[in-house]
C-alpha cells in the first residue's frame, strides 16, 4: 500500500506528466488537510522494556489473590519486589530468596517461638496428638481395671526398686504417671513432692485419687498433659524420676531418655521398669513381631519388641543397673527390665 506523503514521489516515478502532477498535488494538498484530525491524535505509550513487562504481567495475575492476606504489621514492603518472591512459580526461589527476606525484615513473633505453655501444648501434639474424649477415658478405665491381675505380679519388684528412694528425694517426676499405681510405694513419704505427666489427660482423675488413697496431698501433687521427649520442667531440678511401661508407647525413645537425664540433678536417680522384645531367634519373639503393628493400633501406640534396656544403658547415666523379669501374666508383654540409671 503506498502512504499518503509519498503519493508524489510514486507518481514522478510513473511519468504521468505534468498536468497529472498538478492534479494529483492538489489532491495531495486536500488528502493532507483532511488528514489533519488524524496526526493530532495522541500516540499510544510506548511499551515498557520486556523486563518490566514481565513483571507487569506477573503482578496482574496475582494481585487478586494476594489483596486476601495483607504483609504482617510492621512490614512495608514494595508491592512489586515482594510478590515477584512470592509468587514465583519456581519453588527453588521461594524457598532461598522467600527465607533470605524473612531474615532480613522484622516479623512480629510467633506465640510457639518461646517456652511456654502454648509451646508445650504444641509439642504433645506433635509427639502424641489428641484422641477423642471417649477414647482417652475408655483407655483410661481400662488401665484402671485390667492390669490389676499384672501389678499383684510385679508388686514385688516394684517394691524392692522404689526402697532405693531415699529421703532425700523430695522432688519426683513420674513421667506416665498413667492412673497412678506407683503412688503406694513411695508417695507416702514426707514432704515430698509429684508431678505426674501423661499425654491423656483423662488420667487425671484417676492418678488424683491414687494419690490421696496413697497418703499424698493433692496440694503436693501436680498433673501435667506432657510427653517424655519433651518434659515440662527445667533442667536439673528433680530428685528422681520414675518411669513404668511408659517407654513402649514413646514415639522418640532417645529423645525421652535424654529428657530424663536432662531434668534430673547431678546424681539423681532414675528408676523404671519396662516391658521389652523377647530374645532373638525365639518363638515369642517371632510371635511379638506379628503382633507388634495390632498392638499399636489398640494399645495407645505401645511397641512390644524394643531393645529399652539396651537404650537405657547407651543414653549417657555414670551408672545403670539393669536386671531382667519375666511376669507370667504379661503373655507376649512378659520379658521386662527394670532398675535404676543414676545422672
Amino acid at each position: 500500500m503506498v502512504q499518503v506523503d509519498q503519493l508524489p514521489k510514486f507518481l514522478a516515478r510513473s511519468g504521468g506528466g505534468k498536468r497529472r502532477r498538478r492534479t494529483m498535488n492538489s489532491s495531495v494538498s486536500e488528502l493532507s488537510s483532511s488528514a489533519s484530525p488524524v496526526s493530532r491524535l495522541p500516540r499510544p505509550p510506548s511499551r515498557p522494556p520486556p523486563k518490566a513487562r514481565t513483571l507487569t504481567l506477573t503482578l496482574a495475575r496475582s494481585s487478586p489473590a494476594r489483596e486476601a492476606s495483607p504483609e504482617p504489621a510492621g512490614l512495608v514492603l514494595n508491592p512489586r519486589s515482594s510478590c515477584a518472591l512470592r509468587c514465583c512459580p519456581c519453588g527453588r526461589r521461594l524457598g532461598l530468596l522467600g527465607t533470605t527476606v524473612a531474615a532480613l525484615l522484622p516479623v512480629p513473633p510467633s506465640k510457639a517461638s518461646g517456652p511456654g505453655p502454648s509451646d508445650t501444648e504444641d509439642m504433645v501434639e506433635r509427639f502424641h496428638p489428641s484422641r477423642p474424649d471417649w477414647y482417652e477415658e475408655l483407655y483410661a478405665k481400662a488401665l484402671e481395671l485390667g492390669t490389676r491381675s499384672y501389678e499383684a505380679e510385679v508388686a514385688a519388684y516394684k517394691a524392692t526398686l522404689f526402697s532405693q528412694l531415699t529421703g532425700e528425694s523430695k522432688k519426683i517426676l513420674e513421667l506416665g504417671v498413667g492412673t497412678g499405681p506407683n503412688f503406694k510405694y513411695y508417695a507416702s513419704a514426707a514432704d515430698i513432692n509429684v508431678i505426674g505427666v501423661d499425654p491423656n489427660k483423662k488420667m487425671e482423675k484417676y492418678a488424683q485419687a491414687a494419690a490421696v488413697a496413697a497418703g499424698l496431698p493433692l496440694s503436693n501433687f501436680s498433673f501435667m498433659r506432657g510427653v517424655g521427649e519433651v518434659l515440662p520442667v527445667g533442667d536439673d531440678t528433680m530428685d528422681a524420676v520414675i518411669g513404668t511401661l511408659v517407654l513402649c508407647s514413646t514415639k522418640d525413645i532417645d529423645m525421652a531418655l535424654r529428657e530424663v537425664k536432662r531434668v534430673l540433678k547431678p546424681g539423681g536417680l532414675y528408676l523404671f521398669i519396662e516391658h521389652v522384645a523377647a530374645r532373638d531367634g525365639s518363638l515369642l519373639r517371632f510371635v511379638q513381631s506379628i503382633l507388634d503393628p495390632l498392638q499399636q493400633f489398640v494399645s495407645d501406640g505401645c511397641h512390644l519388641t524394643r531393645e529399652t534396656g539396651k537404650l537405657i544403658s547407651e543414653t549417657g547415666f555414670s551408672s545403670v543397673d539393669l536386671n531382667t523379669a519375666f511376669l507370667s501374666s504379661a503373655a507376649v508383654l512378659g520379658p521386662h527390665v527394670y532398675g535404676t540409671a543414676r545422672k
